[in-house]
């Protein structure tokens, strides 16, 4: 399904879709720029949210996507570079990011010092759409460049070389989570720079809405005893019986990729999300949850009675 057939299924308004093709069209997109665009094969699903991250990226807003592990934060930033057809260049932030990286910093070519070009530089010169991944990881030296980009001067001065006006199509995407460790509190000067969209917790019929997607060779009901497991364990994190290890997503997807290839299904779960965490007593929790979903019985036919063939990817 082209992205653009998935936000009409979804209820997106007319009139955005609309504007996001003028978008389109007023702002050409290179052609050698063209591999930068992160398609998927997965959507991110939820009509408030999308509306919301497309009317401010129409009206040049920067956008700050927060919210728990395992919503789709990152999955909405590569989806928005797709319906947008703007080329994406993502930073993610830790200990030893730094303005450079963001920036560039200087390095020797054909015998003279030049300027490797950071991830912001590459947007702001080719409208791109920058994406910051866990931005609340970020140290102040790397934030404190991003003010001016970020604000109604949306420039870049370039200690040495130029002052660098953005992209009228450039825009800045952040992603953060509380609940990893290393992060902190965004400054309210930076916070004031983005518009905040809060993703709320996955429900089921959000979860199966995905994984019928993924898998439509499954079988529904066992599917949502899978479901099940994700939305068990996401309540234990949020009762505070568990940490969040186990409750990923991209582990439960992969799981069932391995079991429609032939795994068990309860070896398949052990990897992608029993084995998340290293904590012996979590383990058991998470054990005990799956046991209840999963039988030993089970085989991948059980999960996947009407498997398509699998192709070495």
């Amino acid at each position: 399904m082209d992205i653009i057939e998935n936000l009409r299924e979804q209820g997106i308004s007319e009139k955005l879709i609309e504007d996001i093709f003028y978008f389109r069209r007023f702002y050409k997109l290179e052609k050698n720029l063209e591999y930068r665009i992160t398609k998927s094969n997965r959507y991110f699903y939820g009509k408030d949210i999308i509306s919301m991250c497309i009317s401010s990226i129409l009206e040049e807003e920067n956008i700050l996507l927060s919210g728990p592990k395992a919503t789709g934060k990152n999955l909405l930033a590569d989806n928005l570079s797709e319906i947008f057809l703007r080329p994406q260049w993502n930073t993610s932030f830790h200990i030893n990011t730094d303005s450079s990286t963001l920036i560039g910093t200087d390095t020797f070519i054909d015998n003279e010092v030049k300027l490797r070009r950071g991830s912001v530089y590459e947007c702001a010169i080719n409208g791109g759409f920058g994406v910051f991944d866990e931005i609340n990881m970020a140290k102040n030296d790397a934030i404190v460049v991003l003010h001016s980009a970020l604000d109604y001067r949306r420039v870049i001065d370039v200690p040495g070389y130029e002052r660098v006006n953005l992209h009228p199509a450039t825009r800045f995407i952040g992603t953060m989570n509380y609940e990893y460790a290393g992060t902190k509190e965004l400054n309210e000067a930076l916070v004031s720079r983005f518009m905040v969209i809060d993703i709320p917790e996955i429900e089921e019929e959000k979860i199966m809405m995905i994984l019928k997607d993924e898998f439509d060779d499954a079988d529904e009901e066992k599917l949502n005893q899978f479901a099940g497991i994700f939305l068990d364990l996401q309540l234990k994190c949020k009762n505070g019986e568990i940490s969040s290890k186990s409750v990923d997503l991209r582990g439960l997807i992969g799981s069932l990729k391995i079991i429609r290839r032939g795994l068990g299904p309860n070896l398949a779960i052990n990897m992608g999300m029993t084995g998340k965490t290293f904590d012996i007593y979590e383990k058991e929790i998470v054990g005990d949850i799956i046991k209840t979903r999963i039988p030993d019985k089970w085989e991948s036919k059980d999960i996947f009675p009407n498997k398509k063939l699998c192709h070495i990817k």
